[in-house]
């Protein structure tokens, strides 16, 4: 990225993450300890190219389906206009969902540099929590990581579930993989360039999108959730990402109540139960 580029997007660019930064503890990183710990999830850090990843896990033996949760955007932001230098979220919701998460596989994947150090590796350049966030270099590593795991485990099929931010990577990894059996996304920014037109933000060449990929996912048995007063990512989002994957494999179930932020690991067991496949259309999704 040329500095003239990375000024633009660190002086113009608004992380949705700064929106609904939640409760910030004093070290998020206790507080993630603490959330893993009380749901038997094990810490491990494993390296891609360029970065290295936090995951937390629940497996037992046989392992022939696995929950994979990926994580929202993190603490990007300092302020509208101020990069955070740190980007481990102080909230962090997709690791609550998957605390929440009584199976017993369960596999959860922070986003680049979150839940690192300190101090950050050299390789955690800011622009891969601004501005490149879902570039293709972020996607290959989250790809990477999830192939790391998943190699132990032969023939182990995928239900992956991503928040915010992470639900576009988790759409986009559905997209590529043929060991995904279903997709699950929570308040799931799955139109990057519609959601920053949305809050007036600059753009992101170099973003992958999931709704350029949606028609790939028409036989993909998955359920959107969107907070149904949620400002950040509202539902129209999720209701767009319809529309492209076309077919009837993909449902969207608006919570009422609900803003990007809510805590929804509360209410998660109880959405968990909701059907992936409409009934009466078994024999047209690939489950």
């Amino acid at each position: 990225m040329s500095k003239k580029r990375h000024g633009l997007a660190i002086a113009v660019l608004i992380n949705l993450s700064f929106l609904l930064a939640g409760c910030v503890s004093s070290d998020p990183r206790i507080g993630a300890n603490e959330i893993a710990a009380r749901a038997s999830l094990l810490r491990e850090n494993l390296h891609t190219k360029p970065f290295l990843i936090a995951t937390w896990s629940r497996i037992a033996s046989p392992v022939n389906t696995l929950r994979v949760y990926i994580e929202g955007d993190g603490f990007a932001w300092k302020s509208r206009t101020q990069a955070s230098d740190d980007p481990t979220p102080h909230n962090p919701t997709g690791l609550m969902l998957a605390a929440a998460d009584s199976s017993e596989n369960v596999l959860y994947l922070a986003r680049p540099c979150q839940f690192i150090g300190p101090p950050l590796p050299a390789s955690c350049n800011v622009n891969w929590w601004t501005s490149d966030r879902f570039s293709p270099v972020v996607i290959d590593a989250m790809d990477d990581v999830l192939s790391q795991v998943v190699q132990r485990y032969p023939g182990v099929q995928l239900e992956l579930i991503g928040y915010s931010g992470g639900g576009n990577i988790a759409a986009l990894l559905a997209a590529r993989r043929n060991d995904v059996r279903s997709l699950r996304t929570v308040a799931g920014n799955l139109d990057v360039a519609y959601v920053n037109a949305l809050h007036h933000v600059t753009a992101m060449p170099d973003a992958v999108s999931a709704i350029d990929r949606a028609s790939v996912l028409s036989a993909l048995p998955q359920i959107h959730f969107s907070g149904g007063t949620d400002k950040t990512v509202p539902p129209a989002v999720a209701q767009r990402f319809q529309r492209a994957v076309g077919g009837r494999c993909v449902q969207i179930n608006i919570v009422s109540g609900m803003e990007h932020g809510s805590d929804w690991a509360a209410i998660w067991p109880q959405l968990l139960t909701k059907a992936l496949t409409p009934a009466g259309d078994y024999s047209s999704c690939v489950l």
